[in-house]
């Protein structure tokens, strides 16, 4: 399959969610915020943004299931059998939305056999789209100019490394984690974002240890490794896999280009 074939529809579908949700957020006083069985919040933008894209992507010439944050899950049972499939968060950074800091993207990636090999990440509030495809190298665009990403290399011996960490959880695991580091600095970021930052140069290390799911993750991840950089399973010492049977993710560290 040729990748890049389909990387122009997915980019386009993901800025129509995205003009969706910033309409929302610029013109919307209620937006609508409920909360999920797991207590996360949804608000009128996240399934207004999910339907977009789960149209989209049906309509599209190649055709796979979609997993999505805001979709129904269907038993591993029948996931199991998927040799591709999508896998979407319509709004990832729903806690940033709300707080209005701007900080929340569209993210779409597929999967092939648990690894992502596409993805798409569009963030609304710049116009700003990151995207890769597996073997075709990631790219980011601001709307009017396209340039390669390249993560930044290091070692982590080096003095004053960028640690990026969210906005809205940081724990001891993860203060004992950037204590190990010599005078970092800390950059913050919400959503996928994170992971751009490693993509995009201005930051080395990204720190998970609390939970996320495979959503949160697929896109920025296949992104960050076109790059050059890599998401590692912090017990396993693996890259990231998707599809599981349980769709949360176990604690990761996200590297640009560790060398």
């Amino acid at each position: 399959m040729n990748l890049e074939t389909i990387l122009p529809d997915v980019i386009k579908i993901a800025k129509e969610a995205g003009d969706a949700i910033l309409h929302i957020y610029e013109h919307s006083k209620d937006i609508g915020i409920q909360s999920k069985s797991d207590d996360s919040p949804l608000t009128v933008a996240d399934t207004t943004a999910n339907k977009i894209i789960c149209d989209g992507l049906e309509q599209l010439s190649l055709q796979f299931p979609i997993i999505s944050e805001e979709n129904k899950q269907l038993d591993f049972t029948v996931r199991s059998k998927y040799e591709y499939c999508w896998m979407v968060d319509p709004l990832d950074g729903t806690k940033e939305f709300i707080k209005r800091n701007g900080e929340f993207t569209v993210n779409i990636a597929l999967i092939h056999k648990n690894r992502p090999v596409l993805g798409v990440v569009h963030l609304p509030v710049n116009n700003e789209t990151y995207w890769a495809a597996s073997q075709h190298g990631a790219h980011f665009s601001n709307g009017t100019t396209t340039t390669q990403l390249a993560a930044p290399a290091f070692t982590l011996k080096d003095t004053g490394l960028t640690l990026v960490c969210s906005r809205s959880h940081l724990n001891d695991a993860t203060k004992n984690f950037v204590d190990q580091f010599e005078q970092p600095n800390l950059l913050a970021r919400g959503s996928s974002l994170k992971f751009m930052a490693l993509a995009a140069g201005s930051a080395h290390v990204y720190p998970r240890l609390a939970p996320t799911m495979e959503w949160d993750t697929a896109a920025a991840q296949i992104v960050l490794e076109e790059a050059g950089g890599s998401v590692i399973n912090k017990e396993t010492n693996k890259p990231l896999e998707y599809n599981k049977e349980n769709l949360l993710n176990p604690h990761f560290i996200a590297y640009a280009n560790k060398q």
